[in-house]
C-alpha cells in the first residue's frame, strides 16, 4: 500500500495504487479515484478497467484520466480540473509516482496561488516540482 500525500482538503495524491489497495482507499474516506496513467505505461501495471472494477466494489466513484507525463497540454490541465471539481471530495488522483498528478493539480493553481505557495504544497506532500515555475508563470499568463 502506497502513501497518501495531501495536497488540499479535496484532493490527495499517490503512486500507483493496485485493485487490491480500494478497500483502505475508501476506507481512508475518498470518495473517487483518478488514475493519470495511460494502460500499458508499464508492463507490471493493472489496467484502467482492473482499477474500475476494484474501485467500483469498493464503492469508490472512478476516472480515467491518462496523461503522459512529459508532454502535459492544456487541455490535461483543464481536464483534470473538471474531473477534481466535479467529482464528490475527497479525490485520491495517483500515477506511477504521484508526480505527474501532482503537476496536474499545480498547474490548475496557478490563477490562484502564487508560485511559493504550490510549490511548498507540492514538497510538503513529498514532490519538488521547482522545475515547474515558468509554466507555471504561462499558466498565469505572466
Amino acid at each position: 500500500m502506497t502513501d497518501f500525500n495531501k495536497l488540499n482538503d479535496d484532493l490527495s495524491v499517490s503512486a500507483q495504487l493496485l485493485p487490491e489497495d480500494m478497500p483502505a482507499v475508501a476506507a481512508a474516506g475518498f470518495k473517487m479515484v483518478l488514475n493519470n496513467r495511460p494502460d500499458g505505461e508499464a508492463a507490471d501495471q493493472p489496467s484502467s478497467n482492473e482499477m474500475a472494477v476494484a474501485a467500483e466494489a469498493a464503492g469508490l466513484a472512478y476516472a480515467h484520466q491518462p496523461v503522459v507525463g512529459t508532454n502535459i497540454a492544456e487541455t490535461d490541465i483543464d481536464g483534470f480540473d473538471a474531473i477534481v471539481s466535479l467529482a464528490e471530495t475527497p479525490v485520491l488522483a495517483f500515477c506511477r509516482t504521484g508526480t505527474r498528478s501532482t503537476t496536474l493539480w499545480a498547474l490548475t493553481q496557478a490563477s490562484e496561488q502564487d508560485n511559493a505557495s504550490i510549490l511548498a504544497t507540492a514538497e510538503q506532500a513529498g514532490y519538488d516540482l521547482s522545475a515547474l515555475a515558468e509554466r507555471l508563470d504561462q499558466r498565469r499568463g505572466q
